[in-house]
């Protein structure tokens, strides 16, 4: 088995680190501080056709696969960058992509390739129902010409930054389907177009994600905004987290990198008492497990990425990939906290607001508590425990 990168997935590696180059760590934090959105990074990012990377050639994309997309987005937090804005535009297209109609096609997929359509926005978690989708509340009432729907929905991110918006929605009541994933359906909202029927509330956070509470009150849709066939969003939906698990596990690799890379270099050049700190084995033993858990996170996310191109069931192995990245990434933030010591709370040093960036990913956009379960019962057979 070749474990190597393609020699065009390293050119693509180093042509994003150029473009990353130009936005060094300062601009991040100038983001960070002002709560900023990073426009100028996501433009650049278009315009250089990364975030098209997954739209097939057609319908002006690059046509990559994941892997190709996973690199991208390593190497942009790597950089010391946050990839989270590049990876919502690169997989709520595929809803679209795999589910969509001919004409919801091309009249969408070339306009979020050359960045003229924003389309970052998820509406999928309720306040009463957290990671249980069969459960929302959310419906869409059938009605003559369309859908009328009702409902709320929370920690949809990047709403106000998006065109388009979107959103799944129980078309059937649950005690009237056969099976629990029935009753679903998946629709694509112009936001504009909503007017009031669209109401979002900001979510203040802990780390500069512009997430948001969604109102949704008399919201009419036609068929034409369906994407798909009515109660199959979930089996829809489950493609799209699929990709969005790979991209968020590479996210946080590249993360981890980062803390291993800042934490190699400050303790071999710290001196306290007369000698470095990486020479002490306190210090280095903890940045060696980490870096060992990260190249062991990269294979099984390079391993759940090739399933995943080939067409094959990998919802396990994504999932899988999810937990092995961030639970590394964390123990390399925590190490790199810990091998700056008091500098590590110092914004000048760009580490305290990595080590905010990398906890959200072991809680979003699954609990790693939630992966343990499912391969538990998924994988080994075990009786289910949610």
């Amino acid at each position: 088995m070749d474990f190597s990168y393609t020699d065009t997935q390293e050119e693509i590696r180093q042509a994003v680190r150029r473009l990353c180059g130009s936005f060094g760590n300062d601009y991040w934090r100038d983001c960070d501080a002002r709560g900023a959105y990073p426009d100028a990074f996501l433009q650049a990012m278009t315009e250089a056709g990364w975030l098209g990377a997954l739209i097939p050639e057609e319908f002006g994309g690059s046509g990559l696969g994941i892997l190709d997309a996973c690199v991208i987005l390593e190497e942009i937090n790597r950089s010391g960058g946050n990839g989270a804005a590049c990876h919502a535009q690169m997989y709520t297209m595929a809803a679209i992509l795999n589910h969509g109609s001919e004409e919801q096609k091309r009249r969408y997929l070339p306009r979020i390739a050359d960045g003229s359509l924003r389309l970052q926005a998820f509406g999928v978690t309720e306040p009463n129902a957290g990671s249980n989708t069969l459960k929302l509340k959310t419906f869409a009432e059938k009605v003559d010409g369309g859908y009328v729907v009702n409902g709320q929905k929370i920690w949809t991110s990047r709403y106000f930054q998006s065109h388009m918006y979107l959103l799944i929605a129980r078309t059937t009541p649950l005690d009237q389907v056969q099976r629990k994933t029935d009753g679903l359906t998946l629709f694509l909202v112009d936001i504009a177009k909503a007017g009031d029927a669209l109401r979002a509330r900001p979510i203040p956070t802990m780390i500069n994600h512009h997430t948001n509470e969604v109102f949704i009150e008399n919201l009419r849709l036609t068929e034409e905004d369906r994407i798909g066939e009515e109660g199959k969003g979930f089996h829809y939906l489950v493609d799209t987290l699929n990709s969005e698990r790979l991209l968020v596990s590479s996210e946080a690799l590249g993360d981890g990198k980062w803390f291993v890379d800042m934490a190699s270099r400050y303790a071999s050049d710290r001196v306290v008492f007369d000698r470095p700190i990486g020479a002490n084995q306190g210090i280095q033993f903890p940045i060696a497990k980490a870096h060992i858990n990260l190249q062991a996170a990269e294979l099984m996310r390079n391993r759940a990425a090739d399933l995943f191109d080939r067409g094959e069931s990998c919802a396990t192995e994504t999932s899988m990939a999810k937990y092995l990245a961030t639970e590394s990434s964390w123990e390399a933030a925590e190490a790199c906290m810990t091998t700056f010591g008091g500098f590590g709370f110092a914004e000048e040093y760009h580490v305290e607001r990595k080590w905010k960036e990398a906890r959200l990913f072991r809680t979003a956009p699954i609990s790693n508590n939630l992966v343990l379960a499912q391969v538990a019962q998924h994988a080994l057979g075990m009786p289910r425990s949610y």
